[in-house]
């Protein structure tokens, strides 16, 4: 596996922070850009592949659960936090080097669960995964000082 990353920074809307994780950082993800309505992120393929040389399927997965998840935390702040409970991904074609992109747009944003459509493209942008995040959504736990996160 290739260097780690610099972790990046914690996004968020106002006070509020989506908590950073060690996979994301490991697997070198970059969130571009962050609203309820749209997440971005970047992956690098190297380092991040199967025997075969190419992207590894898991590696797509914990991608677009990412950004779908960032997403269902945005829509979700402050007084709840989305937790991922059904993940399906669809491998369309292998990419061997370069970056890929993800793009998550929601298809539900609801009151008790946030669906988001992820599509993730090589630098051609042709379509390398199709993949589906749902996360119910329950109340924010109290941080140590009292108030949520």
């Amino acid at each position: 596996m290739g260097e780690l990353s610099t972790p990046t920074p914690p996004l968020g809307i106002g006070d509020f922070r989506i908590p950073d994780g060690p996979l994301p950082t490991r697997l070198g993800i970059s969130v571009l850009e962050a609203t309820p309505e749209r997440v971005v992120g970047t992956m690098p393929v190297e380092g991040n592949t199967q025997p075969f040389g190419l992207l590894h399927g898991g590696a797509s997965a914990a991608l677009a659960e990412t950004l779908g998840s960032v997403g269902a935390m945005l829509h979700a702040a402050p007084d709840k936090v989305a937790l991922g409970v059904d993940l399906n991904i669809t491998h369309h074609r292998g990419v061997g080097s370069g970056d890929v992109t993800g793009v998550a747009i929601p298809v539900h944003l609801g009151g008790s669960a946030a669906t988001y459509e992820i599509t993730i493209s090589d630098a051609q942008d042709r379509r390398v995964a199709s993949a589906r995040l749902t996360c119910v959504l329950r109340p924010a736990p109290a941080a140590p000082n009292g108030t949520a996160f």
